[in-house]
């Protein structure tokens, strides 16, 4: 399949009548899958009301089809369109957050969506996203979009379009190039269909902002302990995760040195990722830097980036540093941990 590429300012004006936008908007009518930028991550859109459409993203992503797909709205019509009802605390979290990175999982009505979004649940995952060239596609598709990360499954999403032709070029109809997208890790999936809302994902938005719009707010169990089975399917596989295997180390840099000696004098091609207060300290055949800790958020935004650095620079094993849970942290170290497959060095069980 050739692969057509477009380029667009999310800036310019009259973005919807873009003709880039239309053309990619046309793919989608016709049951065409087209990538496309959001504020989080890249998405692979697709109708979601057709199972043709829908199926297409399974097959290009190599994505298991009990792992729900998130559907992208332009207003709040279409949810209505899509969803039963709507809670007091999922209507309040809309004025604060809509657009935003904040999924909510929703009572679905039945069939105005495929099956294949929904993996056969009566909810939906739904989010506005808030970059225009996404909500200009929406719009001029006139369709809600079911757009799980662009990347090829189980790889680190993309937030380039670079990223995504590096997986995904030649097994889709199009790619929408807005730049590099800002905050970098996925939205926050959060279950609206329970009396006390539960976080399924960290993302975007913060569990402290969240308590602080509706107060109380529960964490999925599953995020912490493995072995509890996750309230969505879509959280049970590992993602995000570089070639070469990668080790969360929990500790003083002084330990995670010693850690990356013990494998070069192994012979080993060994990476660190790690924060900008810490790169002096560490000697490694590469130390790739994702942001501060004084800054969390571009830890955030330069995660997925530095993770696919490690599979062009060829490494045998990365260690990457822990980073606080705090904000968008808690995201931060999600993805590290899934990227990790779980494999943990702590210094104080050494």
């Amino acid at each position: 399949m050739k692969t057509k590429v477009w380029s667009v300012d999310k800036n310019v004006d009259n973005l919807q009548s873009y003709p880039q936008i239309t053309e990619s908007a046309g793919l989608l009518k016709a049951d065409q899958v087209v990538a496309f930028p959001t504020e989080t991550v890249y998405g692979l859109g697709a109708n979601a009301k057709s199972d043709e459409a829908v199926k297409k993203v399974f097959e290009a992503k190599g994505r298991p089809s009990d792992n729900p797909l998130i559907v992208h709205i332009a207003s709040e019509g279409q949810l209505e369109d899509i969803v039963e009802d709507i809670p007091e605390q999922a209507r309040r979290l809309m004025a604060e957050f809509w657009p935003g990175p904040l999924t909510l999982i929703l009572r679905r009505k039945p069939g105005k969506l495929s099956n294949f979004v929904t993996a056969g649940l009566d909810t939906v995952a739904v989010r506005m996203p808030d970059h225009q060239v996404a909500l200009g596609i929406i719009r001029a598709s006139d369709l809600p979009i079911a757009a799980p990360s662009a990347n090829t499954s189980g790889k680190p999403s993309p937030t380039s379009a670079k990223h995504v032709e590096d997986d995904l070029l030649g097994r889709i109809a199009g790619i929408v190039d807005g730049g590099t997208t800002g905050v970098g890790v996925e939205s926050t999936v959060l279950d609206c269909t329970v009396e006390v809302p539960i976080i399924l994902r960290p993302g975007g938005v913060t569990l402290e902002q969240l308590k602080a719009v509706i107060g109380a707010v529960q964490q999925d169990v599953a995020l912490k302990n493995q072995d509890t089975a996750p309230k969505a399917p879509g959280m049970k596989y590992t993602h995000y995760a570089p070639k070469a295997p990668l080790y969360l180390v929990k500790g003083q840099p002084a330990f995670l040195q010693r850690l990356v000696d013990e494998k070069r004098r192994d012979g080993l091609k060994v990476g660190i990722i790690t924060a900008l207060e810490h790169e002096a300290e560490y000697i490694a055949d590469y130390v790739v830097v994702p942001g501060s800790l004084a800054q969390l958020h571009t830890v955030a935004a330069g995660l997925y980036d530095a993770l696919r650095q490690f599979d062009e620079l060829d490494v045998d094993i990365i260690f990457s540093e822990s980073f606080p849970e705090s904000g968008i942290g808690a995201a931060v170290m999600n993805r590290l941990e899934k990227a990790a497959g779980h494999q943990i060095i702590d210094e104080k069980h050494v």
